[in-house]
Parts: structure tokens; sequence; C-alpha cells
């Protein structure tokens, strides 16, 4: 009898872990297909600079001038403020009732946007002392550089209040089940930087001001139609907003509680990027560019995989820490570090190995040289090494805010700022701008081997036999994958002398094959989380 009713529990962890699987594969799918259509946006808001400004004088300064609302947009928006705030809220979801959970929400809005408005207005008071503290002399040298990024740094500050407060809203309609839009919401923002921000950089320097600003302003545009475009699917939601500010509100409290030492935990992750802004200054003028555009590349898989995973899971692993269920957040947690893994590992593989065809298709364009494409694919292939790491990362960190605790995310932090500033001490001699590209990969990289340890000693033990038996059957399919692209390399040489259809068709055509392959012989080895999300996919073509 004790057997078959362990049997029984165990047959109904299974089918939980499945289920969950499921419903975070079908999450994700329907973030990634969303967050595909920004990232797409994305590259074209890209294009646009590359093609107006190419890597030089005045991206260089708006590189520099988006720093910081970005930075600051990471830590209140998509790092301690959404996690914090999702946890605390699928809490009072679960167990408080609807009238205590929309008053909390109201609450939040109110006092996030009262703090970030003053921060913003801080922010544009003390523009040029922040701008000389992260520029390098070199700046300095280059008559009315630090002006011209002062100038771009106000006038983009105001983007923070409204980025943080539209990642309320998204981690409000996430737990309540409504992915598609608040992940559609950067689309928004990239339409409104892309309509606005080139027609006034056409526009501007008819009247004396310099194309960029037009850039600038577009991206403020973008910011504020990311956080309103939400707002009707919140109605939807049931959502209705109490103006009220209560500091004194216990949900408020737990909230700040958990983000004071993620902020703090977060802030050496943003330190390193600063660093390394510093040590760009001082190369090769374009270094900052090269680095940006590079990045960007980077981000897409990021965003695709990282990012939909991560907000799929965590109302499912907020729920789950809320009842007190570890056997089903442990499945949870292993599927889901699994499922990152098969997605992200070909895509470093990919872009390590296309890096130049990928660039010279989407940037050689206008002011965007060969040099350049050369450039950024060097540091493309640097920052695609920790791509598994950082897409991890953003899966196991609110796991730490679900069980309510923060501390490690904060050593984890430090630790990878001391390797990002070792890295680049001891290779930037050598590699010069792909040093800061490396550094970002190994202090990434770090930072996940430290904290997926420090969770298997705190949940006790999760499945590493099960994690590292899907790991090794990725490796090999990626493995299979790289030596098909290695042999498409003399292909993609030959069309580089070709216009632009025939190079988007022949990439397009090395790509789909290469992931073909990989997904073929993945299925082959019978993957579990694949494996789940094509019986989705089949039993939803049969209806």
């Amino acid at each position: 009898d004790g057997r078959k009713r362990h049997r029984d529990i165990s047959c109904e962890n299974m089918n939980k872990s499945s289920q969950d699987t499921g419903k975070i594969a079908r999450s994700a799918g329907t973030v990634g297909f969303a967050v595909m259509c920004s990232r797409l946006l994305g590259l074209v808001r890209e294009q646009a600079f590359a093609i107006l400004f190419g890597a030089g004088f005045a991206f260089d300064a708006f590189v520099v001038a988006f720093r910081i609302p970005n930075l600051l947009r990471d830590l209140f928006g998509e790092g301690a403020l959404s996690a914090a705030f999702v946890a605390v809220f699928t809490d009072y979801d679960t167990n408080k009732g609807s009238e205590a959970t929309w008053k909390l929400a109201g609450n939040v809005l109110s006092f996030f946007a009262l703090l970030l408005s003053i921060i913003t207005l801080l922010g544009m008071f003390f523009a040029e002392d922040i701008v000389r503290l992260m520029a390098e002399a070199e700046f300095e040298n280059v008559p009315d550089k630090v002006v011209l990024t002062t100038t771009l740094t106000m006038i983009m500050f105001p983007f923070l209040i409204f980025v943080s407060l539209a990642s309320v809203v998204m981690g409000i309609l996430n737990t309540k089940g409504r992915f598609f839009v608040p992940a559609l919401a950067s689309s928004f923002f990239n339409l409104g930087s892309i309509i606005g921000g080139v027609g006034l950089a056409l526009l501007l320097p008819r009247f004396g001001y310099p194309a960029i600003i037009g850039m600038a302003i577009g991206t403020l545009i973008g910011g504020f139609f990311q956080f309103a475009g939400q707002l009707p699917t919140l109605r939807g939601a049931g959502f209705r907003f109490y103006p009220a500010l209560h500091l004194d509100d216990p949900g408020l409290k737990r909230i700040l509680r958990l983000m004071v030492p993620a902020i703090v935990g977060l802030a050496p992750l943003h330190v390193n990027v600063l660093v390394n802004t510093y040590f760009a200054s001082s190369l090769q003028e374009g270094s900052l560019s090269w680095l940006n555009y590079a990045f960007r590349l980077f981000w897409l898989p990021v965003g695709l995989f990282g990012v939909a995973l991560s907000t799929a899971t965590m109302p499912v692993i907020s729920r789950h820490a809320a009842r007190k269920d570890m056997a089903s957040l442990k499945e949870t947690f292993v599927s889901s570090l699994t499922m990152s893994m098969a997605l992200t590992l070909p895509a470093s593989m990919g872009l390590i190995m296309l890096a130049e065809p990928i660039i010279n298709l989407i940037f050689q364009h206008g002011k965007f040289d060969a040099l350049a494409t050369m450039k950024t694919a060097e540091a493309l292939s640097f920052y695609a090494v920790g791509l598994f790491a950082y897409a991890s990362v953003k899966v196991i960190v609110p796991i730490f805010y679900a069980l309510d605790d923060t501390k490690y995310p904060v050593i984890g932090s430090f630790m990878a700022m001391a390797g990002n500033i070792i890295i680049i001490l001891f290779t930037i001699p050598y590699l010069q701008h792909n040093a800061l590209a490396l550094s970002i990969s190994g202090a990434i990289t770090l930072n996940f081997f430290f904290l997926s340890g420090v969770l298997y000693r705190k949940m006790s033990g999760y499945s590493v036999v099960y994690l590292l038996h899907g790991l090794a059957k990725v490796i090999l399919a990626a493995c299979l994958m790289g030596i098909w692209l290695y042999y498409m390399q003399p292909l993609l040489a030959d069309l580089r002398q070709q216009n632009i259809l025939v190079r988007l068709f022949g990439l397009g055509g090395v790509i789909v094959s290469g992931g073909g392959i990989y997904t073929t012989v993945l299925y082959l080895l019978q993957l579990n989380e694949l494996r789940t999300v094509v019986e989705k996919i089949m039993a939803r073509l049969k209806r």
C-alpha cells in the first residue's frame, strides 16, 4: 500500500509538472511571438540609427545619454520592481481577494509614479555631471560632444517614468494570465521611436537642431506608448484605479522590502555596464556604437527565450511558492531551465557562426560601413558566449523572489561585478572593444553557476541528473547544427556580392535549415520539453 501510494504521488507530481511545462511553453510561445514582433521593430529602429548616423560622434553620444534612464529602467521596471511586484501581487490574488489586490496595484502605481518623477527631475538637473562621470576624457576632447550628450540625457530621462509604470501594468496582466499585449508593449515603444524619432530627425535639422535630438524625443514618445498601449487590456482584466497613496500599506512595504536588496543585487550588473561604457569611451571612436549594435542583436534571443520564459514562469512559480508546494516548484524550475538551455545554446551557436552575414544584411547601409560590420560582428560573437547564462539567470532569479530571499542574488551580482572588472583589465590591451563584450559574458556566466548552486542547497536539491541528461542532448544537437553552418560559410561569402533580397533569402534559408537540423535531432533524442511543445501544437492543429 505504501509503495502504491508513493507511485500515485509520483505520477501526480509528473502530471502536474507536465501541465506546468505545457502551460509555461504555451505562455512563453505567446510572449515569444509578441517579443519577436517587438525585436524585429527594434532592428528596424537600429537600422534607422545605422543609416542616419552610422557608428561615431552622434550615435556614441546617444548611447551614453540613453544608458542612465535605461539602466534605471532595468532596476525599477524590468528588474527589482517587476519581480517583487509579481511575487506580492500573486500572493494577494491567491489569498486575499480581488478588492485588496486592486487596491494594492493602485497604491503601487501611485507611489512609484511619484518616486520616479522625483528621480527624473534630479537626473535632469545633474545631467551634465552624470555624463562627465560616465564618459572618459576622449568625450571632452571632441568639441560639443559632452554638450550634445547632456542635452540628449535631459530629453530622455522621463522615459524612466513611463517604462517603469508599464512594467507594473505588465506584472498585473501576467498574473491575470494576459501575456500577449504586455509582451507586445515593446512594439508600441519601437513604433513610437521609429515614426516619431525618424520623422523628427528629418525635420529638426531644418530648424538648426541636430537630427539625433529627434531620435531622443522619439524614445520618449515610444515610452509613453508602451505604457498607454496596455491600459485598455488592464481595464478589460477588471482593474479599477483607486487614486490613493498609503505609505503604511503592508503590501507596498513588502514590495519595497523585496526591492531594496534586489536593487542592491542588480546594481553591480548595471555598474558593469557603466564601467564598460567608461572603458569603451577611451577606445577607438565608434567602439560604443559597435558594442551597442552588437548588444541589440544579442538581446533578440535573450528577449525571445530568456524574457519570454521568465515572464511565463514567474506567475506559475509564485503560485507554487504561495501554496508552499515545493515539489511542484522544483519540477517547474528544472523543466524551465532545461527549456531555456534548449533554446539559447543553438542561438549562441548561430550568432557566433553567422555574426558577420547577419550584421552585413541588417546594418551595412548608409553610413554603416564594412569596418563597422566587422567590428560589430566580433563583439556579437563574444556576447553570444554568455547567452545561455543570461537567459537562465532570468529564470533563476524570480525563484529567489518567490521564496522571499534576495540576499543570494545580491552576492552573485557583486561577484559578477568583480569578475567583469578583472576580465576587462586582463584582456582589454589585446581584445580592445571585444574585451568588454567578453567581460559581460564571463560575469553573467559566473553569476549563473553561483545562483544555480545556491538554489540547489536552498531547495534541498533538484533533479540535476534530469537537467544534465537534457543538456547533453541539447549540446549534441547544437554541435551538429554548428557543423552544418560551418559548411554553409562559402555559400554565404558568395552571396555578399548579391543584392539584398538574394542575401536575405540565402541567409534565411541557412538559418531555417540549421534550425530544422537542430529541432529534428532533438526530437529524435526525445527531449521531454520539446515533445510537450510539439504535442500541444499537434493537439491544437487537430481541433
